[in-house]
């Protein structure tokens, strides 16, 4: 009975303490998530989109993959659009619209395409250049305009972007011409033909392949500005920072003046994300006032 007594007594003051931490805490979720509500006001979605045109034959697995969500600001006109493709090796992952890039004031449209074994190249690549596509047609509805939009993504999906933005043929099938992106910033992205190609041929992953399914293989001097980001050589997956390296090489070998590449010391292929995203800002920054709109 008696430590009992002297527990209560004991644990009285502690109790009060804890009761004053918890509201303090509480106070301050309030704050945060009003503060998000503020910003999401204004701001909108649409998730779902189907972004194949009415009139291309379409299984039911490509219906379920083939949709992109947009996250665009309320009330704004001409905004920049970046477009984002995740990553997962061409096999794995869903879309998404990156924390990061969320109430900066761009429109940022998330692409789902289909995987690997399921399809086989190029078809997931013309799922992207048919997001693409859809954007250059519908992005003025979300208050965006057509001439600035960039495309960006992680692992499989900088691959997607390179492979769009370096190889014409892509996009033209619906009349977008690649050089009117207005960038490209690919993080971590696969220069060589991809692992997932070659696994698809039987070819062994460390064994690199240059052919038509590789950006590397579409060099050329004139296309938008691209910033490669690439982790850490010594942590990257595979050689990803030297086939990043190695395509700016061959760029400006072309005459090309508008690829920079940046390493992230000390981040590995997956966690260099993180740390890249405000470069991707950055650069839309910059593109956007290079160009003087």
């Amino acid at each position: 009975m008696g430590r009992k007594k002297l527990y209560l007594v004991l644990s009285e003051p502690f109790q009060k303490g804890q009761n004053m931490k918890r509201l303090l805490v509480f106070a301050i979720l309030c704050f945060v998530l009003h503060q998000a509500q503020a910003q999401d006001n204004n701001y909108e979605w649409q998730k779902d989109i189907r972004y194949y045109p009415a009139s291309v034959n379409q299984d039911a697995y490509q219906q379920g993959q083939c949709r992109l969500d947009v996250y665009y600001p309320r009330n704004k006109k001409n905004a920049a659009t970046i477009i984002w493709f995740h990553g997962g090796g061409l096999k794995a992952g869903k879309k998404e619209i990156p924390a990061a890039l969320m109430n900066k004031g761009y429109i940022i449209i998330g692409v789902g395409y289909r995987f690997s074994p399921k399809v086989k190249a190029p078809e997931y690549i013309e799922d992207a250049a048919a997001a693409v596509a859809w954007a250059f047609q519908h992005v003025e509805q979300y208050g965006g305009d057509r001439r600035k939009i960039v495309l960006s993504g992680h692992s499989a999906g900088g691959y997607l972007d390179l492979m769009l933005a370096l190889d014409k043929k892509y996009l033209q099938h619906y009349d977008v011409n690649a050089d009117s992106l207005l960038g490209i910033v690919p993080f971590s992205a696969q220069c060589i033909t991809h692992f997932t190609v070659r696994e698809e041929r039987g070819t062994d992953p460390l064994q690199p392949v240059i052919d038509s399914m590789a950006p590397l293989y579409h060099v050329r001097k004139t296309t938008p500005p691209i910033l490669l980001i690439t982790g850490d050589r010594e942590k990257e997956l595979y050689g990803r920072y030297e086939e990043n390296a190695y395509l700016l090489r061959m760029l400006k070998l072309t005459g090309n003046t508008q690829t920079q590449l940046y390493e992230l010391q000390g981040y590995d292929h997956g966690g260099m994300a993180q740390p890249a995203f405000p470069l991707l800002l950055q650069e839309v920054s910059r593109v956007l006032k290079q160009r003087r709109f």
